[in-house]
C-alpha cells in the first residue's frame, strides 16, 4: 500500500481517538472534529477510520445502537457494552496470551488477532431498573 500524505485533518481525527476512552462512533468523531476543522465531512472520518483500521492503528470494537464505534488502543484487550445505553468500556485480562495459545493448541491454526466482547447492563442502567 503506498504511503498516506501527510494531512492535519487526518491526524487531528487519530489525535482525538487516541485521546478518549469512550469508543467514539464516526459521529461523535466528527463532532469533535469539526471544532476545529469546519468544513470537514462525514464522509472524511469515514475514509479515514477506514484506513486506520486497515493500518491497524485503530480497531473497531462493535456496532452499538446501530453505530460502529472505535478504539485507538489495539493492544490485546476485551469490551463489556451494555446493552441499554451503550456504554462501551475496556476489560484487561492477565491471562490474554494463554487464552491465544490454548486457541492454537486447539484449532492448530495461528491466532492474527481476536476480539472478546461481553454484553450485560452497566451498574447505571442496573440501578435503573431496580428503581
Amino acid at each position: 500500500m503506498p504511503a498516506q500524505r501527510f494531512s492535519k485533518k487526518r491526524e487531528a481525527i487519530l489525535q482525538v481517538l487516541r485521546s478518549t476512552v469512550c469508543h467514539p462512533s464516526a459521529k461523535w468523531v466528527f463532532e469533535q472534529i469539526q471544532k476545529q476543522y469546519p468544513d470537514i465531512s462525514l464522509a472524511t472520518v469515514y475514509r479515514n477510520l477506514a484506513l486506520f483500521k486497515e493500518e491497524g492503528q485503530v480497531i473497531s470494537v462493535a456496532v452499538v445502537d446501530g453505530e460502529e464505534r472505535f478504539d485507538a488502543d489495539v493492544t490485546p484487550h476485551g469490551h463489556f457494552i451494555c446493552e441499554s445505553c451503550g456504554l462501551v468500556e475496556d476489560l484487561h485480562f492477565e491471562h490474554f496470551a494463554e487464552w491465544e495459545r490454548e486457541v492454537e493448541l486447539q484449532t492448530h491454526a495461528r491466532v492474527e488477532y481476536y476480539s472478546i466482547l461481553f454484553y450485560g447492563l452497566c451498574p447505571v442502567c442496573r440501578r435503573g431498573m431496580r428503581s
